[in-house]
């Protein structure tokens, strides 16, 4: 699987994409604001993260949100968070074969760059 989620109005999406310079007939395009990430998907990228935890997107407004008395939420109320609003998931993420990057640091943009 070569897949791409992203979110078209983001520019650090946008800023991320044209940095990696990727083939984009060899991968799988996912604006996330069209079509969000399914469930075995997510699954799949929390596993490779380790928890629901650091899949969400603690910059998002909603996640702000849902924080102010504490967020104490469990992996499968994180992952349903996540599989009704878009926002809640880091982005950019890639699933290139077997591997998950998730986020847009520099170490993780590089780590893209080696296996695009």
């Amino acid at each position: 699987m070569k897949r791409i989620y992203y979110l078209s109005t983001c520019t650090t999406c946008k800023r991320i994409l044209k940095e990696i310079e990727f083939n984009k007939d060899a991968y799988e395009l996912v604006d996330l604001k069209e079509t969000n990430i399914d469930s075995e998907t997510l699954d799949l990228v929390i596993s490779k993260e380790g928890s629901a935890d650091n899949v969400i997107n603690k910059r998002a407004i909603l996640y702000r949100e849902l924080s102010k008395d504490g967020f104490n939420y469990s992996d499968d109320e994180i992952k349903q968070l996540i599989l009704e609003n878009y926002t809640l998931i880091k982005r950019p993420l890639f699933i290139i074969d077997d591997n998950v990057f998730l986020g847009n640091s520099k170490k993780i943009v590089e780590l893209i760059k080696q296996h695009i």
